[in-house]
């Protein structure tokens, strides 16, 4: 039973997607479907119009996996060894300095987020 739960709640998580792809499109935005279908999943959840139990099993399947999703990334590099090799070290420096910027304010966030429920909590 708790396989066909996650696998509707996938399926669901898959529809928000689609749908956000076809909005993309539709409307011929510069703003990938995924994350409009992000979106659409956050405005869904903060107006109560889905549950998070609904979504919330799959997406921490999804979540666990989420490595897997960047093998065909990865192996797309090999078709850019030109790139690579006269830009290497920038793209290294790049994408160290911007995963340092997005950790420490992901954690600033969480941290006000936390001290904001303790307070909310006592």
């Amino acid at each position: 039973m708790k396989l066909i739960i996650v696998i509707l709640q996938i399926l669901l998580l898959t529809a928000l997607f689609l749908i956000g792809e076809s909005i993309s499109q539709w409307f011929d935005l510069p703003v990938p479907g995924s994350i409009i279908g992000f979106f659409l999943l956050f405005f869904l959840l903060y107006f109560k119009v889905i549950k998070l139990s609904w979504v919330e099993q799959g997406g921490t399947l999804l979540v666990g996996e989420l490595l897997l999703f960047f093998i065909p990334a990865v192996v797309g590099l090999i078709n850019y060894g030109d790139v690579l090799m006269h830009f290497g070290i920038q793209i290294v420096i790049i994408i160290t300095i911007s995963t340092i910027i997005v950790m420490s304010i992901t954690g600033i966030i969480a941290e006000h987020i936390s001290r904001r429920k303790e307070g909310s909590l006592k």
